[in-house]
């Protein structure tokens, strides 16, 4: 069987840095001199994608003429697209001891998780950042509130990992390792869908539409920090393996972590989520309603039309903007405005908010909107927290 021809990394080439664990074993006391930068898991999320690669071509967190670059054209200096800038705040306690040093280490729970070459330390408004980004400065969106804390002195410089990630879901594959597992299977073509929520039959009409048009099909959701009040990476983890394994060709699918931070930011952020999966050897990206928003910040079709202002030869991967699916009472069957004729009443429509709403006060939900082994596993979620505040 003739070897797929994969999509080139954005940038052309994976910015990959990290150390072969036999060796960051036998190095790990001699990094303990070096000045130590504590690092939040956000922090942490963004150091793992920049040493696998995840954010090719970046090599490390950014300087400020990136930055700049970034935040006004949405390209680095080079001339690749790049929508959000990816930095390091520190304290000014921290900066001060620094300044002499070129390499410190990024410390997280105790240990030494990553190498940084120090390369610029810089100022950057919190404030402007945010506006830029998120489009508002309303401190209520969770991204903007999360800038807003965010130190304004950042350090940039080349990340280099000295210690293996480790998650309690499998697999969690780098760009690399879903690379060669995309040529194994000997797919040609293939689709990413993100996706940081329970999977409902939406979603799976969406997912299959898609598998008509290509190869293979990977859901690749997101692993990294998101908001409190989103369902834990677990309980989804367990919703991705049942759906998968009784109503998906596993032939034609599989499934991975995607270890980003979620940024809430809208349209930015889908840009950056389509790169990333570039990287991983997706020749497709699903972008579906408000992909990457929150609330009402957003546009519905902000996050799949901003991709029009991109030549598809610079973006290199191909979008597939989706419409939100529904169960159509006349149709008896899954469909979309653009699939079906009937009025709003005719159709079952299911949303996050709902199936929230529906689960925790002991509810059902009806089998043509969400798998009933979907239910369950949400359903027992919902119950154990609602049980876990009432014993506070």
């Amino acid at each position: 069987m003739r070897t797929p021809s994969l999509i080139a990394p954005h940038g052309g080439y994976l910015a990959e840095q990290e150390l072969p664990v036999a060796i960051a074993q036998e190095l790990r006391h001699a990094f303990d001199h070096l000045p130590a930068i504590p690092i939040d898991r956000f922090q942490l999320d963004d150091a793992i994608c920049l040493a696998w690669g995840v954010f090719s071509p970046l090599r490390g967190f950014q300087n400020r003429h990136e930055v700049q670059s970034v935040l006004k054209n949405m390209h680095l200096p080079s001339g690749a697209i790049w929508p959000i800038p990816i930095t390091l705040p520190i304290s000014g306690a921290i900066s001060a001891r620094i300044k002499k040093s070129r390499l410190v280490r990024l410390v997280h729970a105790g240990q030494t998780r990553a190498l940084l070459h120090v390369d610029d330390i810089f100022w950057q408004d919190p404030e402007e950042e945010a506006a830029i980004i998120y489009g508002t400065r309303d401190p209520h969106h969770p991204g903007v509130a999360h800038a807003l804390t965010m130190s304004p002195i950042r350090l940039a410089g080349p990340v280099t990992l000295t210690q293996e990630p480790q998650w309690p879901q499998s697999p969690v594959l780098t760009p690399r390792a879903m690379r060669t597992l995309i040529r194994e299977r000997g797919w040609s073509t293939v689709a990413a869908f993100q996706t940081r929520n329970p999977l409902h039959r939406a979603h799976e009409y969406v997912q299959k539409v898609v598998l008509e048009q290509v190869d293979g099909l990977v859901i690749h959701p997101l692993i990294g920090t998101t908001k409190r009040d989103d369902v834990p990476v677990a309980v989804r983890w367990h919703i991705y393996e049942t759906l998968l394994k009784e109503y998906y060709p596993l032939h034609r699918t599989g499934l991975s972590g995607f270890p980003a931070a979620m940024r809430y930011a809208g349209p930015r952020e889908a840009v950056l989520h389509a790169l990333a999966r570039k990287n991983y050897g997706f020749s497709h990206f699903i972008i579906g309603r408000d992909h990457a928003g929150v609330g009402t910040y957003y546009h519905p079709q902000a996050s799949q039309q901003i991709f029009d202002q991109f030549d598809p030869a610079e973006l290199g991967i191909t979008i597939i903007a989706s419409e939100p699916a529904f169960y159509c009472r006349k149709c008896e069957q899954m469909a979309t405005k653009n699939t079906c004729p009937h009025q709003e009443t005719d159709h079952e429509a299911l949303s996050g908010t709902r199936v929230r709403a529906t689960l925790e006060q002991g509810g059902s939900l009806p089998p043509t909107v969400i798998r009933p082994e979907v239910e369950a596993i949400l359903a027992a979620y919902y119950q154990q927290r609602l049980s876990d505040s009432m014993d506070r």
